[in-house]
């Protein structure tokens, strides 16, 4: 899956692309669009936390490195063993999935803090009243998406191609 930024001017150009992406066989859980606060976005599909948010990215981050460190302390306890226990695999894996678990946990509550980094650049255009649509589709049907909506909504832009979108967008 690839993901396409497109900006639509207003709220109409956009409910149109979202019509004839519907035609186009794109589901709407694969459709995502970002307004400024207090524009009136009635059945437009918003874009949800995962979208407007660096919650993938630092869950990421957090399940990576909670891991390592568990990890870390698991060949510790095995090498080192407190008290005369025997430890074993068991606990060098029981200590890497909490690791993990306990980074994804502290990490996911920061990120869902924090504005996603990939919507930066389009922070100015939003806020002048344009939409960010962000269409996740198929690698195979990228061209026919993105000339679709150029040859119907030639107002709108195309703004980027994501190479590869979140395995949870």
């Amino acid at each position: 899956m690839r993901r396409l930024y497109f900006l639509a001017p207003d709220v109409n150009t956009a409910r149109a692309i979202v019509d004839d992406l519907l035609l186009a066989r794109i589901e709407e859980r694969h459709l995502h669009v970002v307004a400024r606060d207090g524009t009136p976005m009635e059945d437009l599909p918003a874009a949800g936390v995962a979208q407007r948010t660096d919650l993938v990215p630092s869950l990421q981050r957090g399940v990576g490195a909670g891991g390592l460190v568990g990890l870390l302390a698991g060949v510790a306890a095995v090498t080192f063993p407190p008290a005369g226990l025997v430890l074993g695999g068991g606990a060098l894996l029981g200590l890497t999935v909490f690791g993990a678990g306990f980074g994804a946990w502290m990490s996911s509550m920061i990120g869902v803090a924090l504005p996603s980094g990939r919507l930066q650049k389009f922070e100015e255009a939003i806020a002048r009243g344009e939409l960010l649509m962000m269409i996740d589709v198929p690698r195979s049907r990228v061209e026919a998406i993105e000339s679709l909506i150029k040859r119907h909504h030639p107002e709108s832009e195309l703004e980027g191609i994501e190479p590869q979108i979140p395995m949870f967008p």
